[in-house]
């Protein structure tokens, strides 16, 4: 049984750390919106700053929204680095920056601390049910040490190779997925447009080559219009703006991707930065001027 902190508590934090408490793990929480009283009444220990939690763990996970929350929470004032001592693991299971993850990973092993960037995808329901699949940058004996730990959340678990690794494949990951669910808004509006069933249409996507978890998931909510997150449209803003700046400085041209940032821009200018991102298709539905439901007239 291990000592593990866990910074960070929200959709997907939560449930990842309940499930660590359900593996016989003794765990120490922080999170800035308080510890949900769910975790301490299953035995978790609710700590006051991210810096006691580092104290009391020998590894550390942090699962917050975004780059400069890692920084924060890792290098401000009673932060994670003035907790930690020599041997700890910290694991950063956000999704992040890969440039930045190379100089926190080297600062935290200035500490004599092993550091592993390990974003997650899945979102709630992967988080809820301990499926997620968790895309690992770092060396080999931290991953050895961590995957006991990371099995209990997750199912399909590679190490990608070094620090800032684990990001970058997250990030592409990003791209795969808005392009996906693009692809799929695209589809099921041209069929209720053209005036069939977009609920009958994507039944018989399924069984066919056009079939993916996206159509399958988000699909059924653009048709039932349920566009509670899930993973919310500004997060994964936040997630293709590091690939179109990753690109930038690669020089590479990801047209598709600055398409889908488009989209997703339109819907936070529609008040839709936190609907699920599958209400991409809200954009599209605004200019075709039909929503994906409904018949035509």
């Amino acid at each position: 049984m291990s000592s593990i902190g866990f910074v960070g508590l929200g959709i997907m934090g939560k449930p990842m750390a309940l499930n660590l408490i359900r593996g016989g793990h003794k765990l120490f929480l922080y999170s800035r919106s308080g510890v949900p009283q769910e975790l301490t009444a299953a035995g978790g220990s609710a700590c006051d700053s991210a810096k006691a939690v580092a104290q009391q763990a020998d590894i550390v996970i942090i699962m917050v929204p975004d780059t400069p929350d890692v920084e924060k929470v890792l290098f401000a004032a009673n932060g994670i680095a003035e907790g930690l001592s020599k041997g700890k693991l910290v694991i950063d299971m956000s999704s992040i920056s890969p440039l930045a993850t190379k100089d926190y990973a080297r600062c935290v092993n200035e500490l004599g601390c092993d550091y592993l960037d390990a974003p997650v995808s899945g979102g709630e329901v992967g988080a809820k049910n301990a499926a997620l699949t968790i895309m690992v940058g770092g060396p080999q004996g931290a991953f050895d040490r961590a995957k006991p730990i990371f099995e209990l959340m997750g199912k399909n678990i590679t190490l990608v190779g070094g620090n800032g690794d684990g990001q970058t494949c997250k990030v592409a990951n990003q791209i795969i997925v808005a392009l996906n669910i693009e692809a799929a808004a695209e589809a099921l509006l041209f069929a209720a447009k053209a005036g069939a069933d977009p609920a009958k249409v994507r039944q018989a996507l399924m069984g066919g080559f056009a079939a993916s978890r996206v159509l399958e998931v988000h699909g059924e909510r653009m048709i039932k219009r349920t566009f509670d997150p899930g993973f919310r449209i500004e997060l994964h803003q936040k997630d293709l703006a590091l690939a179109l700046s990753g690109a930038r400085s690669l020089g590479v041209s990801l047209p598709n991707t600055a398409t889908a940032q488009e989209l997703f821009n339109a819907c936070v200018a529609h008040g839709g930065a936190k609907w699920d991102h599958s209400a991409m298709v809200r954009a599209l539905e605004q200019l075709a001027n039909h929503e994906v439901g409904k018949s035509v007239d």
